[in-house]
This record gives structure tokens, sequence and C-alpha cells, in this order.
């Protein structure tokens, strides 16, 4: 044994810290209850280390096993851990708060509640927004379906009682699976069967399907049994509740709650179509019917529902036995027994027992009586089965009705009329009818006792009215729809203004005039203050009366409206409208006779006068009225116009040069002028034209028109110098007037100046930028002389400045585009101008040439119809008719036109107003400028 003593019972050396060497040092924590050792000082540790560092003859470490840090790095790591809570510098006065601080303090908070408060009500408002427009996006179950918990509180007993028992789909499948596994059996395999498996290697030629002493199987039979077991186990699975559910029908992969109103509705919609319904839609819908007919037995469309299914199905017999069966379990469902009626009519002795059942079930039921009436053949029965159901009903219409129709003699059915009204006072259709059926002596008593049983009645007093129109007494319908309107207001039974004129409609489309227009005069006004827009909404009622094809209800509210503005030109514009498309012109005449009394200073009124009396052949009375018109508008140059007008179609030229001397010397303008110029060109007195021009261009030098009309009288003797120096002075002259730059580069490019036609036209654009005609001029010059990349590259500056003309887009399309680029190039055009009759005749223009001859024809009627006035469209369509058209669709082109009386468009212009073609007809001209179209 050594001597030497125990290590652990050894004193430690001096200075000895446990763990000195791996580190390890003692420490103090806030957290500690009492003081902990406390650890060597610093040169300790120095010390400790210099003398390991010895021992291992290396240098002397730090405490930390690393050099020691610089003075300087020493402080900045002391200043860098420094505790926060003593800091020192800018925020050592950081805790010592006075009275002036929390003051300040105070005030702050104050306005800052303060700000809160003012911003509070938008705040509160934005985020009140926001969570309606959230929960708006993001409704909640029970919001979604709070209008069906409303319907509900109207859902009677009887519906109630309708609606089938929610099924329990819980665990269905494992429940069925269950079932069904409890429902199978099973069966020890026949010797027979091992038998024939062990000879089943033996090649044979045949199969034996009869009994041999059980030594052999009948297959067949047991193929039979194996389907039949199989049907049943699919009807069970069909037709049999589940143990859990007892009550619940259940079929696979199907609800069994049905609607047995609507189910079979799409299949209805495919027999009614006359396709053909798959037998399985047939099939599924019979489990399901058949499911809730079962579920509730009471339910009687669920009958009804099935019933129609195997009708469809060719069933009949089996609709018939569902029917009598439902008959037995619904006996008060109304349906049931009418579906039974329907079904068994082809037999009516059967269907009479079946109204005879469902009436003693129901004795109230309307509609089985008058089904039990319709099975009747002969009148007398008809007549004793409505006699026992009025017995029943007395207070039932229709049955009254029915028995009155079945009556031939007068007398008795007037007298059945007496009882019905006695029974039923309030029934307006039969005191209605009674009066009818009556004499004219009773008919006014009957329709009093009538006011009286019902005195909030309008209807009884408008056949009160045509009553009296039908005796002839005319002059006492107005009175009677004034009291009409007393007794009303007073009993609270007025109806509303519309509801009169619909009235009033009614008695016009009946042929009653005169009640029309009583009842018109009475209730027009109804409700309508003097302050109202009346006349407006009345000019709106007359139109929509007239829309609808009651003329004499427009003629009526017109003839109350002139009478409340008889100074107001509008109304008498549409009275006198109205007369001239849907009434006689001895109506027009008068109307606007009675016009111009009333309103002696509207000159649209005279002038539509005279051209209505021109019109109507009477030219001496014309001009009696031009006459009486010079008298109150005197100096008017717009009735001088007219007149010459009138004498110039007469062919009175003296006359009609007579009238423009007096109108240059009483009423002298540019226009009368002008006038003048022109009736003499067209005369042919050049000389005349030229000096009338002269003396009208010194007294109005900036009317561009006597410029026009004097270069072209020049142009017309041949005297293009002339001409061009007229044009050029009126560009001058009238610098806004663009037809002048128009025609003045026209004579210079005849002249062969290109360059000065050019330039003409740069001028004129300068002077008026964007304008379509002289861009379009500008682009047909180029064209003209083949050169096609400049006419483009103007065609594009020109759609830059005027991307809504649709002359310059007719131009693009049908000279600078080819075929193919032509119907792109419309479809744009038209998305940028929308409406253009020139582009509808461009687009018909490119089909006709693809020869869809009918897209043509349309498009060309869209442009007539959206601008009549637009020549140019008639003659394109006149050009298409003559090479496919019909000779009725060609009177009635020439009819419409000569109606719509055009102006405008360049082609009908170069061809109307050519002096050549003076005094041709509107049929004329349009058939000339089609031959010139191209």
């Amino acid at each position: 044994m050594s001597g030497r003593r125990d290590f652990l019972s050894m004193p430690a050396p001096e200075n000895y810290v446990a763990g000195l060497g791996r580190g390890a040092t003692g420490f103090t924590t806030r957290s500690d209850l009492g003081p902990a050792r406390e650890g060597p000082s610093e040169e300790q540790m120095k010390e400790m280390l210099a003398k390991r560092a010895a021992s291992l003859g290396q240098a002397a470490p730090s405490a930390y096993g690393v050099v020691e840090k610089k003075e300087e790095e020493r402080d900045e790591e002391e200043d860098r851990f420094q505790d926060p809570d003593n800091e020192v510098g800018l925020f050592s006065s950081g805790m010592n708060y006075d009275k002036e601080d929390d003051e300040a303090d105070r005030i702050y908070q104050d306005v800052d509640e303060k700000m809160d408060k003012r911003r509070r009500i938008r705040r509160e408002a934005r985020e009140q927004k926001e969570r309606d427009e959230y929960e708006k996006n993001n409704p909640k179950i029970q919001l979604q379906f709070a209008d069906l918990k409303r319907a509900l509180g109207n859902v009677s007993e009887e519906e109630w009682a309708l609606l089938p028992e929610v099924g329990d789909m819980t665990g269905r499948a494992k429940r069925t699976r269950e079932s069904r596994l409890a429902t199978s059996r099973m069966y020890a395999v026949p010797d027979s069967v091992i038998q024939a498996a062990a000879s089943s290697g033996e090649i044979q030629t045949s199969i034996s399907t009869s009994d041999a002493e059980g030594t052999m199987t009948n297959f067949a039979s047991i193929g039979a049994a194996h389907k039949s077991a199989l049907q049943v186990r699919l009807d069970s699975a069909a037709n049999t509740g589940s143990a859990s559910s007892g009550e619940q029908t259940t079929t696979s992969g199907t609800a069994t709650s049905v609607d047995p109103r609507g189910y079979i509705t799409a299949l209805d919609r495919k027999q009614q179509t006359g396709e053909e319904v798959p037998v399985e839609d047939i099939n599924r819908a019979r489990v399901l019917l058949e499911s809730a007919v079962k579920t509730n037995v009471h339910n009687g469309p669920g009958y009804v529902a099935l019933a129609r299914l195997e009708e469809m199905a060719g069933k009949n017999h089996t609709a018939k036995r569902i029917l009598a069966q439902a008959c037995q379990m619904c006996p008060k469902s109304i349906t049931v027994w009418v579906e039974a009626i329907r079904l068994n009519r082809e037999n009516l002795q059967n269907a009479k027992i079946i109204a005879a059942a469902g009436i003693k079930e129901n004795p109230k039921a309307i509609k089985l009586w008058m089904d039990a009436i319709d099975l009747e053949q002969t009148p007398a029965a008809r007549k004793k089965v409505t006699r026992q159901a009025l017995d029943r009903n007395p207070q039932s219409e229709e049955l009254w009705k029915i028995l009155i129709n079945d009556t031939e003699e007068i007398e008795s059915v007037k007298l059945l009329f007496g009882k019905a009204v006695q029974t039923l006072p309030m029934s307006e259709e039969l005191w209605i009818s009674y009066a009818r059926v009556s004499g004219p002596e009773e008919a006014p008593k009957i329709l009093n006792a009538a006011r009286k049983a019902i005195p909030t009645s309008w209807s009884i007093w408008i056949q009160a009215c045509r009553l009296q129109e039908q005796l002839g007494r005319v002059e006492t319908c107005d009175k009677v729809m004034e009291r009409a309107v007393k007794a009303l207001i007073k009993e609270g039974g007025m109806p509303s203004r519309e509801e009169w004129i619909k009235q009033a409609e009614i008695c016009d489309e009946e042929e009653s005039v005169v009640t029309a227009g009583a009842i018109i005069k009475a209730t027009i006004g109804w409700k309508l203050d003097e302050d109202d827009e009346r006349k407006t909404q009345w000019l709106e009622d007359a139109k929509n009366s007239s829309a609808h094809g009651r003329y004499a209800t427009a003629r009526a509210i017109l003839s109350y409206a002139v009478s409340i503005f008889p100074y107001s030109t509008t109304v008498w514009h549409a009275a006198a409208d109205l007369e001239k498309h849907h009434g006689s012109t001895e109506a027009l005449l008068q109307i606007l006779e009675r016009a111009v009394s009333c309103c002696p200073k509207s000159e649209s009124l005279w002038l539509l006068y005279a051209r209505e009396m021109w019109q109507a052949g009477d030219a001496e009375g014309a001009r009696k009225v031009l006459g009486r018109s010079f008298v109150e508008l005197e100096g008017n140059e717009n009735l001088y116009t007219r007149a010459v007008d009138f004498e110039v179609d007469a062919e009175n030229y003296d006359q009609a040069r007579q009238f423009l001397q007096i109108a240059r010397e009483s009423a002298a303008t540019d226009r009368i002028y002008s006038k003048s110029a022109v009736l003499e060109r067209q005369l042919g007195d050049y000389e005349t034209a030229l000096d009338i021009c002269n003396q009208g261009i010194q007294m109005w030098p900036g009317t561009w028109k006597l410029h026009a009309i004097k270069g072209q009288i020049y142009e017309s003797l041949s005297k293009l110098p002339e001409a061009e120096q007229a044009y050029a002075t009126g560009t001058r002259s009238a610098p806004n007037a663009p037809v002048l730059y128009i025609l003045l580069s026209r004579i210079q490019e005849r002249a062969g100046a290109v360059v000065k036609a050019r330039s003409t036209l740069d001028r004129g654009r300068q002077k008026n930028p964007k304008t379509a005609s002289l861009l379009c001029e500008a682009v047909r010059l180029e064209r003209r002389q083949g050169n096609i990349p400049a006419a483009q590259n103007v065609m594009a500056a020109a759609l830059q400045e005027c991307p809504t003309s649709g002359v310059l887009w007719t131009e693009k399309i049908m000279h600078l585009e080819s075929r193919t680029q032509r119907k792109p190039r419309a479809l744009e055009a038209i998305k940028k101008v929308e409406k253009d009759a020139l582009l509808f005749v461009v687009v018909a223009r490119i089909f006709w040439a693809e020869r869809r001859l009918d897209k043509a024809a349309t498009w060309f009627t869209k442009a007539v119809v959206l601008d009549p006035d637009f020549g140019d469209a008639w003659v394109w369509y006149w050009k298409f008719l003559e090479m496919h058209g019909t000779e009725e669709k060609k009177g009635e082109v020439l009819s419409r036109v000569a109606t719509a009386e055009p102006k405008h468009g360049e082609l009908w212009q170069a061809v109307a107003k050519d002096p050549k073609n003076f005094r041709k007809s509107t049929e004329d001209i349009l058939k000339m400028a089609a031959k010139k179209a191209e």
C-alpha cells in the first residue's frame, strides 16, 4: 500500500480556483439572494497565467488568452456596454422632469385628443363604408338567405303539409352496404356444379339445358332466376327504406326531396319540341317521383307529376291507376281531380263519375264544376249542371257567365243578368254586360244602379259615355265625363292620367271616337299644375298615342293642347303634322287656317299653309295665302322666295320675275339677289343674271354664293379666264368659303395649271383649317393626275385633321384601297364616324361588288332611313334596284324619294343644279344621277 495521501483529502494549493485552467471564474448576479464567492482579482489571474505559461515555456497571455488591448480601445469597449439607465451627456438630465414639462405633455395630449375627435367622424364613416363594402362583397350565409326566410311567412298551412320530409343522408352508403349484406344469402355449391367444373376440360360440341335426374343443371333457368333476383334487389334498393330511417326512401346517388311540380319540366319541353325523351331520363324521373309520393302519401302534385310521366311514357293505364290512388289519398286536392278528369276524358262516363266524386269532396271548387259542365254535350245538361254549381257557389262570376252564355233567349238573358247583379253587385263586368244587352231606355237605369253599387268604378262611367255616343247624343258625352271626374275624385277612385289615356285608346280602337275625345278633354290635365311642362307632356302623349296607331286619341290631345296654348307654334305644327300624315286634306287646311289666325306672325305656319294649299291643287288659294302673309310679315324674304317657287312651278316666269323685282326693291337681301340670278340663269338670260350678280356683289361683297354664280355663268359661256377671275375675286372677298377655292382650283386644273390649282387648295386649307371638302379635293387633284403616292400622303394628313369625315373615308376606301382592304377600312371608318349615310352607302357598294345582294339592300335601306335628305344614297339605291330590284320595290323607292325631296349630296346637286335640268322632277333627277354614278 502506497504511503501517498488521498488526493481529495489534500489541502488545495494557495489561490486555487476550480476550473481556472479552463477559463472558468466565479461571478454574481442581481437575482442572487446572498453574496456569491468573489472571484480572483485581475492581478491574481495574471500571476497564475504567467506561472502556467512559464512552466509550459510560452509567453504570458492575458486573462482570456488574447493580447491586452490598448488603453483607448479598452475605454471604447467600456463606453460601448454602458448601462442605459445611467446615461450621461445629452441624456444626462432625462429623468429630471419639472412642472413645465408636465404641463407641456398635458397640452400636447389635449391637442392630440382634439385632432383625433375632429377626424373621428370621417374616419368612422370611411371605416363603415369599407366595412359595408366588404360585407357586400363577402356576405354571410344568413344574409344570403334572409329574403328566402322572409318569404316563408307567406307559405300557407296546406303548402307546408305538402312539403316532403327531409331525408337522413348521414352514413347512407354504409347503412346501404350493411343492409345489403344482412339480406344476402349464402348457398352451398351443388354437386352438379362441382361435377361440371371437374369435366370442364373435356371437349363438348353442345350444352344440354335439360335436367337428367340431378346430374345436369338447367343453366337457362338459373340465368333467368339470377336476372329476376337482380331486378328484385334493384327495386328493393329503390323503394325500400333503411332500417335506421324507418320512413325515409333512399336511392343510390340521388336526393329524395323532389319537386313534383317542376321536375319533369325538361321532359315536357323535349316532348313539345318533338324531341324524343330518352328512356333513362324517364326511368330516373319515375324513381324520384315514386320516392316523393311514398315519402308523402298526401302529396297531390307528386301524384299528378308521376301520372304525367307515365302518360308521356305511353302508359295511360298506369297513369289512371296512379290518379285513382291520388283521389283516394288526396281527396281535397283540386289539381288531382282536374288531372283525373282530363286523363279520362275519352270515356265521358268515367270522367263524369270522377267529376261527381271530386265535386262531392270539394263542392266549392269552381274549376271542378267548370270541368263537369264541359263534359256535358247538350245545352240543357250544361244548364242543369251550371244551376247546381250556382246553388253551391252563388258568388262565382265565372259560373254566371257560363249560364248566361248558354242561354239564347234575350229575355231569359236579361233575367239572368238581373239575378246575377243582385247576387254580385260589385261585378263591373256583369253590370256593363247587362247594360249592353238592354234597350236604350233600360241601359241608363242599369248604369245608374251600377254606379250607385260601385261608386269607385270608372269603367261604368266610360260605358255610360259610350252609350250616349251610340244613342247619338254626342253633345252630352263631355258632360258625362265631367261628372265622372267629379264623382271619382269625391269617392277617391280617380285613376292616373296615364290610365285614362289608355282607356281612351281602347275606345279609339273600338271606334268610340267621341268617347275617347271626351275622356281626353276631361282627364288630360289631371294632376298637372300650370307651372308644369304641360305642353311638352301633352306633345309627348300625342306622339305616343300616334305611335300606337290611335290617331283619334292623339288628335284629341293636340286639340286640347291647342285650346290651352293657342299661341304656340309648336303645338300647331304638331297638330298639322298629324293631320297631314293621318288625316284628311280638308282637316289639315282647317288646322292651318286656325293656326295662322292665332299666330299671324309665324313665318313657318304661313309657308306651310301656302305649300299645303298649293299641293292640294288650289294655286289661287295659295297665292291668296301668300298675299295675306305679305300683309302680316312685310318684307320677309322667305315669303317672296316661296311665292317665286310657286310661280316657277306653275311656269309663270314673268310673275316670278316680277315678285323678285319687288323683293329686290322692298326687301333687298343677298339671298333675294342670288335667287334672282339663279332664275335668270335657268331661263337662259345670262346678261341679266351677270348684271344682278354684279349689283349684289357691290352691296354684299362677302356673299360667296354671288361670286360662285357669276363664275358658273362665265363657265357656261366658256369664258374660263373671266370665270377664274370671278372665283379669285370671291376667294379674296370671302376667304372663309371653301366652295370658291374648289371651283377656282378646278378651273385652273382645266387650264393645265396643276401647280397653281394645288397652291389654291393649299391657300384655302390655310384659311379654312380642318375642312373636309378642301382636303378631299386636294386628294382628288393628286389622284386625277395619277400621283397615287402623293394622294395617299395627303389623305393620311387629312384623316389626321378630320378623323370623323365620311367624305374622306369614302374617298380613301373606294379609290385608294385595294378591293381586299375595303371592307376592313369600312369597318374602321364606321367605328370612328358611327352614323353617316355616305359610309352606309360605301358598305352597301362593297357587298354589292361581292354579290351579297341581301346585305347590300339592307345597308342601302339603312342609309336612306338614316338621312332621307341625302340624295346620293337614293341615287345609289336606285342604281342597285335597276339591276337587282323588283318593279314593286322600284315603285316604292320612287314614291319615298318624291316624299323626301332630297337636297344634298355631290351627285344629286351636280344634276339638280344644272340649268339644263331646270324643271326636272325628283324622279327624273334620280334616274339621271344614277346614270352618272360611278
